[in-house]
């Protein structure tokens, strides 16, 4: 009897084969409204994390890492182009846009509340399932140094499309799965030739990986899961049990699938050299510690010998063992959305931002996207609490971005080319903001950014206590700014007004 399988006779108690799971422990973290601690990830016990480590036979590469928190603690630094790079492009880049429908949760909902919907537009799924989706992500138009020119355009730092999403298709050119983007849809390996043509453009790269909530992602109701069970069809096929984690949910299913989950990231991490590896919510669990340690042990290694500063980028407590947020060990926090979820003012330490473009996440047809404007004031509000802006694109099963969303990365790309001075490179100031505007600092300048009303600005902060101003300028012209600074504040006036409801940036000298 193998190591993993004696682990599991001995340890784990019995599971049900398929049918609801159990919600996982929380491993003492407290409630939050705003956060998911980790339900969709897999109620593992520690058991069975620990015969899915087993499993996984690759030995951990040579360097000063080792898989525990504190060694972690005391090797990890933050990437220092992390910290002055603060926009990059986020994508769901997936086999859920070829329905193009409701979300990138397509797969989950079209066996759900989506059913009828999914049987009237493709028909029942004993008669096409999710897989059937596959063939038809062919990315026919994908053309990466298209892609890569255009991020570089809008001005970001850092590219990260999503590798996996929670379908389980891997993007990349997989040995561990078979369920991947070389040997089925597009027949290419999307991450490769993305990675290559990003870093030719002079970015950084990076991959995310949102694979760990696969396995309780799928929840059909009872007479559904009756009738493909009967049928031995699409979930209950055993062709593609391992893609869909339905039939089998045992406790030696959940091993695999998590020994699964840490051999794709070792993958992933040794054939593309990330410049940052992301999770998502799954990987909270506590329970999944030993699994995280692995990952970011051998991570950290592998980039002490190509001589790169990487991190990890996950959400909530992932890779904050203490269970408080504010105490990351080895990984750069992450928060979605623009909004409740993310900081209201100033927060220490290194933090990201992941927004959608869009309405939706993933690609879907008639989704609503924002424009240059309000794309800015999101970047700039972000950057201006210390955070770093992700920004999401949906790109279309045939490979190409839609227009709509080029628009919008143009309009902010001309922005920056004048403004940029306000973004990279600058920390927080010790306010974020007054009214509208808001505040960055880099050497002895601040830097105001806003809309001006006919073409002044008074800003009540920047007055005498704040130091004694030299000069001011408005970034992406020639010449100073007439400005008076008295106990009312700093007035600057002669501010010239942008088209398209873009703000001004002001480079305040002191």
């Amino acid at each position: 009897m193998s190591r993993t399988r004696l682990i599991l006779s001995l340890l784990i108690p019995a599971l049900a084969v398929a049918g609801p799971l159990p919600k996982p422990d929380r491993g003492g973290v407290p409630e939050s409204r705003l956060y998911d601690y980790g339900v969709m990830g897999p109620p593992a016990t520690p058991a069975i994390v620990a015969a899915a480590g087993a499993a996984v036979a690759t030995p951990l590469p040579a360097g000063p890492f080792e898989a525990d928190w504190e060694s972690i603690r005391k090797h990890y630094r933050t990437p220092a182009w992390f910290e002055d790079a603060k926009f990059g492009i986020f994508m769901h880049w997936g086999v859920y846009a070829v329905p193009a429908h409701r979300n990138e949760w397509y797969e989950k909902y079209m066996y759900g509340a989506g059913l009828a919907w999914h049987t009237a537009n493709f028909g029942a799924p004993d008669q096409f399932g999710y897989k059937d989706f596959i063939p038809m992500f062919r990315q026919e138009k994908f053309d990466a140094a298209q892609w890569a020119g255009l991020f570089r355009r809008s001005g970001a730092r850092f590219v990260m499309p999503s590798a996996q999403h929670h379908d389980n298709f891997a993007l990349w050119d997989s040995k561990v799965t078979p369920f991947n983007a070389l040997r089925m849809g597009p027949k290419r390996d999307l991450i490769g030739e993305l990675a290559a043509a990003v870093r030719k453009e002079g970015m950084k790269f990076g991959v995310s990986n949102h694979g760990v909530e696969n396995f309780t992602f799928i929840n059909p109701p009872q007479a559904l899961d009756d009738r493909l069970k009967a049928a031995q069809a699409d979930l209950y096929d055993p062709k593609w049990a391992a893609f869909y984690n339905v039939a089998d949910r045992s406790p030696a299913a959940m091993t695999r699938f998590l020994s699964d989950w840490l051999a794709r990231n070792l993958e992933l991490i040794d054939q593309y050299q990330p410049d940052l590896l992301w999770f998502d919510n799954g990987v909270n669990l506590r329970v999944l510690d030993p699994l995280k340690l692995r990952v970011a042990a051998h991570y950290y290694n592998r980039a002490r010998a190509w001589n790169k500063e990487v991190s990890i980028g996950s959400k909530f407590v992932a890779y904050a063992p203490s269970n408080d947020d504010t105490q990351q060990v080895g990984a750069i926090i992450d928060f979605e959305k623009i909004g409740a979820r993310s900081p209201p003012d100033i927060r220490p330490g290194p933090w990201m931002v992941d927004d959608a473009i869009g309405s939706t996440w993933g690609y879907t047809s008639g989704m609503k996207v924002a424009g240059g404007g309000a794309i800015v004031g999101r970047l700039v509000d972000t950057v201006s609490k210390g955070g770093f802006y992700l920004l999401n694109l949906s790109p279309r099963a045939d490979g190409v971005i839609p227009e709509e969303q080029q628009r919008t990365l143009q309009e902010v790309g001309a922005w920056l080319d004048n403004n940029g001075e306000a973004i990279y490179g600058t920390r927080p100031w010790k306010q974020f903001g007054e009214d509208s505007w808001r505040f960055t600092s880099k050497g002895d300048a601040v830097y105001a950014v806003g809309l001006p009303r006919d073409g002044s600005v008074v800003l009540r902060v920047l007055g005498p206590g704040a130091g004694r101003v030299q000069r001011v300028e408005q970034l992406g012209r020639d010449g100073v700014l007439p400005f008076r600074q008295a106990q009312e504040g700093l007035t600057v006036e002669g501010i010239s007004i942008a088209a398209g409801g873009l703000p001004a940036a002001l480079k305040v000298t002191f």
